[in-house]
């Protein structure tokens, strides 16, 4: 008998797959940094941001016990709730957590805070720092993990906590005597006074004449008179001028005497935070915070073709002018292989200030300088391509072989006077083969001279001329100035210029700083009744002090102890004696068509405006319209000129929003002679003219 077959039954089951638990969590500051980052070192880490800071003291309130010792307040800044929560979640599953936020102070400090946050020891091996962006860079840190440096923390505090005590106690005081939305900062109020004290100085400037004299040798070649009696001349006017050129005309002219000479001019070094922000400045004619913005961008990492995400340059927070032996040997590889053995120099520079504190780090240099500017051009902006440029130039030529110069000086008798005159031409260019710089050669063609040569002159000429007054400040001249004085830190730099301006104590003429009458009132008050806060010999020094706090020399409450008990009682002096300060009211042409009454010239965030002086009865405001002379090419209406919600100056028909028509730059009345279209100023230097369609390639000189 056949027996039934035993149905065979399998149990269907399914495996779980769980998420292979992180190692190591590493916890930098931007997204932009983890995602590179995460992409170098794979699965076993979890890279996230904190994105800044996620602990600072409120906004609403002192937030510093100065009956405790100044002990700062912290709390979670608001916002940033998800941010801590996947922090702490990321944490509490990770066998090990790694700080590496930003190499200074503020970097620092945010660590610090982390550490807080996340119950971890700060004097534990959880901190890793890198100067650059690239995979050998931050495999190389993961290797030398440290404790949390507190004296960096301590630095950070000291100057947040001074920080804050000044602004929040002096700006409550400007708002009562002056108006209200006034700031006054530790820095920021000193930079003014330096604005302000140039300003007046212009102001007060009395010309004075001098005059100049030449004799002409014919040729190109003339020599200045100098000396007179072995003396240095000053010829006050054109009388004392012309004695001087009767007496020139009765002498002979003989060669005293001809010194020829090489002169080698050594390259610049590589680029500080105040250094990039002066150069790009003037050479490329970004505002400092334009030029932080761009380079925070080249530091963090751009997609690159062909390569990947990857860091184009080192920290951009930095002092220090050192080089990496390593980079170092890189750039010369790459100048004898591109320029020849004989263009390579030492690359070596020294740091003039404090050495511990400013050789933190290197300076700002390309993370791989063989990657040269043009061929990152496609996957670079505009902006980002001319800033990477501008610091690839300027490291390449710091290791550069000196330029080389034949230089001519020339000493002329003529009776008792001396004339002098120098030329120079390039004999080899060095580091001046790839970096922009002024040559600040003489042209002068001076001819084969023999000591005791007697010369013919075919003329003397006179030159009449004025002393001029200082120059106003740049934003390059003003960080210059800044650094020199030891006023803040350059990282800060662009801040303390753009608080400036939004509060309207500044404004900006072409290029030149230029102080307010509002500006000169904040001033005078801080002058007056805060005088360490404005000076900058003390602001100086507080800036030593942070710096023997970073050096852990120097308690940091101890630093705010110092300050704190006179300007405690210079505020309680001030807010009994200062009488509050009216500003000029002043009228306009127009009248409010609400209400009948005058309407006034006011300063707002972004510039002026008109306001009703029925005010608070009558809130009627309107921009101010400044007719360019120019009809619209659509309706006939004049174009005026406008201003954006946010400050940027454009070109509209008056008759809008009946007539749409607009112009980023500024029309003028002429129109294109190939399409008809009106013709607008050109803001490069290359054409002055374009045509205002797009869809036109009319360019005039």
């Amino acid at each position: 008998m056949a027996t039934a077959a035993k149905k065979k039954t399998t149990k269907k089951t399914t495996k779980k797959i769980t998420k292979p638990r992180a190692r190591t969590l590493l916890v930098v500051e931007s997204p932009s940094k983890a995602k590179i980052i995460g992409k170098y070192l794979g699965s076993s880490y979890k890279v996230i941001a904190s994105v800044g800071h996620v602990r600072d003291l409120p906004k609403s309130r002192l937030a510093v016990d100065v009956d405790n010792h100044f002990e700062p307040e912290y709390i979670n800044i608001r916002g940033k709730g998800p941010t801590i929560r996947e922090l702490k979640k990321e944490a509490a599953s990770a066998k090990r957590v790694l700080l590496a936020t930003d190499p200074d102070r503020e970097g620092e400090a945010i660590s610090w805070h982390i550490a807080h946050l996340l119950g971890i020891d700060p004097t534990s091996e959880c901190r890793i720092e890198f100067n650059e962006i690239n995979k050998e860079a931050v495999k190389e840190a993961l290797k030398h993990p440290r404790a949390i440096n507190m004296g960096l923390v301590d630095a950070q505090q000291a100057r947040r906590v001074l920080d804050r005590l000044v602004g929040y106690q002096i700006s409550p005081l400007l708002w009562k005597k002056v108006r209200r939305g006034l700031s006054a900062g530790r820095v920021q109020s000193a930079a003014l006074k330096i604005i302000c004290d140039r300003e007046t100085e212009i102001l007060n400037f009395i010309p004075e004449e001098y005059w100049n004299i030449f004799a002409d040798f014919g040729g190109g070649f003339k020599a200045q008179v100098a000396k007179r009696s072995g003396k240095k001349i000053h010829i006050p006017d054109g009388e004392a001028a012309a004695k001087v050129k009767i007496e020139l005309q009765e002498n002979p002219y003989h060669v005293e005497k001809v010194i020829r000479k090489d002169k080698k001019t050594n390259p610049y070094p590589p680029f500080t935070t105040s250094t990039l922000q002066q150069d790009a400045s003037i050479k490329l004619n970004f505002p400092t915070r334009r030029t932080m913005q761009v380079a925070q961008q080249l530091y963090e990492g751009v997609d690159i073709k062909g390569m990947g995400s990857r860091g184009l340059v080192t920290y951009i927070r930095t002092d220090s002018v050192r080089v990496a032996e390593g980079a170092r040997s890189q750039a010369h590889e790459f100048i004898e292989a591109n320029m020849g053995k004989e263009y390579i120099g030492s690359g070596k520079f020294t740091n003039k200030k404090n050495k511990d504190i400013q050789d933190a780090h290197e300076a700002i240099r390309p993370s791989d300088v063989t990657l040269d500017p043009e061929m990152l051009k496609e996957s670079l902006t505009p902006e980002q391509y001319k800033l990477y440029r501008l610091i690839w130039q300027r490291f390449v030529a710091s290791q550069m072989a000196p330029a080389v110069s034949d230089t001519v000086s020339v000493a002329i008798k003529n009776g008792k006077y001396e004339l002098k005159a120098s030329g120079s031409t390039p004999k080899f260019d060095g580091w001046k083969k790839i970096y922009p710089a002024s040559s600040g050669e003489n042209g002068m063609n001076i001819p084969a001279l023999e000591e005791g040569e007697e010369l013919q002159a075919q003329d003397v000429i006179t030159e009449q001329k004025f002393t001029t007054p200082p120059p106003r400040f740049t934003e390059a001249s003003l960080v210059k100035t800044l650094e020199e004085l030891n006023i803040g830190r350059p990282s800060t730099y662009a801040t303390i210029i753009t608080t400036l301006g939004t509060r309207r104590y500044i404004k900006k003429e072409k290029k030149s700083l230029m102080p307010t009458q509002l500006g000169f009132d904040v001033t005078k008050i801080l002058s007056e009744y805060f005088s360490d806060i404005v000076d900058a010999q003390f602001t100086a020094q507080m800036e030593d002090n942070l710096d023997s706090v970073e050096l852990q020399k120097l308690p940091w409450k101890n630093t705010i102890d110092g300050f704190y008990g006179n300007f405690r009682k210079e505020l309680d002096r001030a807010d009994a004696e200062v009488e509050r300060i009216e500003q000029e009211v002043v009228l306009s042409d127009e009248v409010c068509e609400l209400c009948g009454k005058p309407m006034a010239i006011k300063e707002g965030r972004f510039g002026q405006f008109l306001a009703c002086t029925g005010y608070p009865e009558c809130t009627n405001t309107k921009a101010i319209v400044i007719p360019t002379g120019v009809k619209c090419p659509k309706c006939g209406k004049e174009i005026v000129q406008k201003r954006s919600r946010k400050g940027r100056i454009f070109y509209g028909c008056s008759g809008y929003p009946d007539c749409d028509v607009v112009f980023w730059n500024k029309p003028i009345d002429r129109t294109c002679p190939k399409c008809g279209s009106l013709l607008m100023e050109n803001t490069t230097k290359k054409y002055r003219y374009k045509c205002s369609s797009s869809e036109c390639d009319y360019r005039e000189e």
